[in-house]
């Protein structure tokens, strides 16, 4: 398998995952409709940071310690858990229909980085898919690490395009999801998204 023909065939499979709606998606959705257009971006890039690095480390060897150490695994597992429950858990228990947004340290881009990272980062099952897959697009003799990062960034393209269209999407009904009565289901919504996805990751092995 060729360089060129590596790219392509990692491009359809990260990119029809990119499409799949998941927790990702929810956070954007929520950022871009309530909060500022620097915080929506935030969260955007800070999920692509969090997808370069696991993409970076896998390439390095170093990710693969998720599926050959129980502990390591478990130990990012339950910190993944315990963020995403505590992060749905604010969104559900929010101080009323206009009450203030719950962010990681406050407003803006940094803020809406963190997030987006740390939700990327604590889930221990982005490493183990770039464990599992990203060998598997390198061609026989290419260099591990500039391959892997290559392919990482085609991903990492893919998710910015994709989040453009999504904030691009918040942002012309914004007007209708800051309404309170909107903004108070859109919160419990994601609430529940975050909460779901906290549990599953708890509940599977």
């Amino acid at each position: 398998m060729g360089i060129s023909t590596a790219v392509w065939s990692f491009a359809l499979v990260v990119g029809l995952l990119t499409l799949t709606p998941g927790l990702d998606t929810a956070l954007i959705l929520r950022t871009a409709a309530l909060g500022e257009r620097a915080r929506a971006w935030g969260v955007v890039l800070g999920i692509g940071t969090g997808t370069m690095v696991w993409g970076t480390l896998s390439s390095l060897g170093v990710s693969a310690l998720l599926t050959a150490s129980h502990l390591a695994y478990e130990t990012l597992r339950w910190a993944g858990v315990a963020y995403l429950l505590w992060m749905g858990l604010q969104l559900l228990r929010g101080s009323g229909p206009a009450g203030p947004e719950p962010e990681v340290g406050g407003g803006g881009f940094l803020a809406g980085w963190r997030r987006g990272a740390l939700t990327n980062l604590l889930n221990p099952k982005v490493g183990v898919f770039y464990v599992a897959v990203l060998p598997q697009f390198i061609p026989a003799g290419a260099p591990h690490l500039p391959m892997g990062i290559l392919l990482t960034s085609v991903h990492v393209a893919e998710g910015l395009l994709w989040s453009t269209v999504l904030v691009a999407f918040a942002r012309a009904v914004r007007g209708w999801l800051r309404r309170p009565a909107a903004r108070k289901v859109l919160d419990r919504l994601t609430g529940l998204v975050v909460v779901g996805f906290g549990l599953r990751l708890a509940t599977t092995d």
